[in-house]
């Protein structure tokens, strides 16, 4: 695959298969070659619009195309399982839209079926592929603010968001939770790992999902994280790492910064700021090179969005949603009790 364009299929034509693929076909060794939707109609106005040569009105053509190296999953997370799962059993390779599932259980299946079929896959937390980021993740751990003992971080949208809309749908794992709070929660466990407690509050929706939802994770080694997400109110999107020599502070959009500031005792502040030629703020490119540089080196998962890494978070966000009461259509009243267990190989 070294000396040939990777071959993308895109699944789903929703906004952000648009987005992404309007980066992709900017990199010169990527290929989009086909597009998939569960309607023919609006497969063939996404190719249209792409210059894509094949569109299929349903996911399983799609998946069983072999001249497709990789697809990238961009439909709704209540059918990530199902769709992930298909093209893994016919040998693609994956690249997943966050969240990356609706739970840690089929999360859990999904990272078993790929071992299995020997396959790359990897959630499309574009936030870990920022080269700015990484380098704040690189300063962390440096020790350039010592240890760290609390992180900060906030994403909400203003709405209002009808009953009608997906992020108020159970049966499409609606609420703020998934959509938004995978961001915070993800940028937390960048830096500390999987937190050892968690509690949680919410106001719930009359369809039963969140409005909005305050978390607090806590650390064996005393460290703290403050997390809120929303659908009823628009925030700051900031978030700040304080730790033991200093502080580091980005002050908006912290999952696609245009800088962030250092604060070290004894120091004058030092700001870092994005590289215009890494591309505008909100491009996917980032995770796209990263998954292709994956497949040519022969990598079934990527060193920057590590698959337990993806189940940490997954296992996350199913403790706070059993803090908070949320339920998806098909899980138990009890929480997701098999959740991060070792799953049996069952097709999609």
């Amino acid at each position: 695959m070294a000396e040939q364009k990777v071959r993308w299929g895109i699944l789903a034509t929703g906004g952000i298969a648009a987005a992404f693929t309007a980066d992709l076909v900017d990199l010169p060794d990527a290929e989009v070659v086909a597009v998939a939707s569960r309607r023919q109609e609006s497969a063939d106005a996404f190719a249209e619009r792409f210059g894509i040569p094949r569109a299929y009105g349903d996911w399983t053509s799609l998946a069983e195309d072999g001249d497709i190296d990789v697809v990238y999953v961009a439909t709704p997370h209540s059918a990530h399982r199902e769709a992930a799962g298909l093209c893994l059993e016919a040998g693609r390779h994956v690249l997943c839209e966050k969240a990356f599932t609706l739970n840690a259980r089929e999360a859990a299946e999904l990272v078993a079926l790929a071992k299995a079929r020997g396959s790359f896959l990897m959630e499309a937390m574009w936030m870990y592929c920022n080269p700015l980021v990484r380098r704040l993740k690189a300063l962390v751990d440096d020790g350039a603010i010592g240890e760290v003992r609390h992180v900060q971080a906030d994403f909400g949208l203003a709405g209002p968001f009808p009953p009608s809309h997906r992020l108020r749908d159970p049966a499409q794992g609606g609420g703020a939770l998934l959509d938004l709070g995978v961001y915070p929660v993800s940028f937390a466990q960048l830096l500390l790992g999987e937190p050892s407690d968690v509690t949680a509050r919410a106001t719930l929706s009359a369809e039963g999902v969140d409005l909005q939802t305050g978390a607090l994770l806590s650390w064996d080694d005393g460290a703290l994280a403050s997390l809120h997400c929303s659908i009823v109110g628009g925030t700051a999107t900031a978030a700040s790492i304080t730790g033991s020599a200093g502080r580091i502070d980005v002050p908006g959009g912290f999952f696609f910064p245009e800088c962030f500031v250092l604060h070290r005792d004894g120091r004058d502040p030092e700001e870092f700021t994005a590289d215009p030629a890494d591309g505008p703020r909100n491009t996917l490119r980032h995770e796209a090179a990263e998954v292709m540089r994956a497949l040519r080196a022969g990598e079934s998962e990527s060193p920057l969005v590590p698959l337990e890494g993806t189940l940490a978070v997954m296992r996350t966000l199913d403790a706070i949603r059993d803090r908070v009461g949320v339920r998806y259509p098909g899980e138990g009243t009890g929480g997701d009790e098999t959740a991060g267990e070792a799953p049996e190989l069952t097709p999609a």
